[in-house]
């Protein structure tokens, strides 16, 4: 369910698609139902987000729209079109909840069909219960109702198993309790809670699995909310890695997505980002103060200090990406280095090339609608201090390119290229007339 619009997140971007590592709240749920394999997958949003889902959801996913924010029992029933005819157990998640995890569904789905439940609730038991529906449970622990805490007794307020807003229900069932909701209530909406309530008096059994980590159920209403969450799934991703056999020097200052692949003995260094399915081979150091977005890192490859590697750069092995450095779509090949304060966009360097301080790669098209032009440059060449490069141009292997050169030529292998005016001092020229 992902059709609440977030107000307290004071922003027009509807709370469900505000992003965390690289991932929308929405997409990290979806991600931890993945792992049960759900069929079909039900979106349920508002009429103002469907453009965007439509372009970016999986493939196969099939969107309901919640007309007007009536309550989550209205945004669950807007699924019921969707699932015409379907007889199996509906997973209800809530699109804000980005620390859910699949063990927690899967424990949620065991404990489901172990007591042949009519519905099952995810709860949790987080530090501050705050403003979570209270769990309410008889002697034989299995669900007696949920009280929303504006409608709950000081008692009721007292009770620490919380909500979490995920339920696994029959289909036939849910059908039957959602027909049944009305809006007396303190907010005046159709409760979702009432729903699972109306079951209970029903006779119906309905189920509670606690999830054993107490933050797995917390939901994103505020950007505090949202900050917590993203630390909370930082520490998360790179626990994972120094498990696999990372270096990650400080981890409170590494932020790695979700998709990244490292390999054992790497070293990621403080204040370094990594981004979109970026690949890091053994051995590599990366950092500090580092950017990599969808680039791949080779084994024993050098990135910074201060240096972005933006997406489509390959470093092969031993290669190096060094200070205040900015590649895009370049291919580095083995040993080559590109030491400091240069850009090269659209290129490929040959092994065993040295790149100097200050190159850039001009690899803009000089007439509109045409691609961005590719600079080569082969292996074992030495650039000088302050190259220009006019793509398109091909530098050959064991070529020199002298410091200042402007190059818009190709240079052939093992040539000297210079291209730039010759120097002219004029001695004493400003002799009286400087206004000292």
């Amino acid at each position: 369910m992902a059709a609440g619009l977030g107000t307290r997140m004071r922003s027009t971007r509807p709370k469900h698609l505000h992003e965390l590592l690289g991932r929308r709240l929405l997409d990290w749920v979806i991600a931890a139902a993945d792992e049960l394999d759900p069929d079909p997958l039900v979106v349920v949003t508002s009429p103002g987000t469907v453009a965007e889902l439509e372009r970016t959801l999986p493939a196969g996913a099939v969107l309901a729209v919640q007309e007007e924010p009536r309550g989550t029992g209205d945004a669950a029933a807007a699924a019921q079109p969707a699932l015409e005819g379907f007889e199996g157990d509906v997973l209800i998640l809530a699109g804000d909840a980005p620390l859910l995890s699949p063990a927690a569904l899967a424990g949620l789905l065991e404990t489901h069909r172990a007591e042949g439940a009519a519905a099952t609730v995810l709860s949790f038991e987080p530090d501050d219960a705050g403003s979570y529906g209270r769990v309410l449970r008889g002697d034989d622990g299995r669900l007696v109702a949920i009280v929303e805490a504006r409608d709950a007794t000081p008692e009721q307020l007292a009770v620490r198993e919380v909500n979490s807003s995920v339920y696994i229900v029959d289909a036939e069932a849910l059908w039957d309790a959602l027909a049944r909701l009305d809006t007396d209530n303190a907010q005046g909406e159709l409760y979702l809670t009432d729903a699972v309530r109306h079951l209970v008096d029903d006779g119906r059994v309905v189920a509670v699995y606690r999830a054993e980590d107490p933050r797995v159920g917390e939901g994103v209403n505020t950007r505090a909310d949202l900050a917590a969450a993203g630390a909370r799934l930082r520490d998360q991703i790179v626990a994972s890695h120094l498990e696999a056999g990372v270096t990650i020097v400080d981890p409170v200052t590494t932020w790695i997505e979700p998709e990244v692949s490292i390999e054992p003995d790497a070293v990621i260094h403080p204040f370094t980002v990594l981004r979109g399915r970026t690949v890091i081979r053994r051995g590599a150091e990366v950092g500090p103060h580092a950017v990599v977005d969808e680039a791949e890192i080779g084994e024993g490859a050098l990135v910074g200090p201060f240096c972005y590697l933006r997406p489509g750069t390959v470093l092969a092995a031993r290669a190096k990406a060094g200070t205040f450095v900015e590649l895009k779509k370049a291919q580095i090949g083995e040993g080559a280095k590109v030491p400091h304060l240069s850009y090269l966009g659209d290129a490929e360097v040959g092994e065993g090339t040295n790149v100097g301080a200050g190159t850039i790669t001009a690899n803009f098209p000089h007439e509109p609608g045409r691609e961005k032009g590719r600079t080569t440059i082969g292996r074992n060449v030495r650039t000088g201090i302050h190259n220009g490069f006019e793509a398109p141009v091909t530098i050959g292997d064991g070529a020199w390119i002298g410091g200042g050169s402007y190059i818009t030529e190709d240079v052939p292998p093992d040539s000297l290229a210079i291209a730039r005016a010759r120097q002219v001092t004029k001695e004493g020229y400003l002799r009286g007339k400087r206004n000292d």
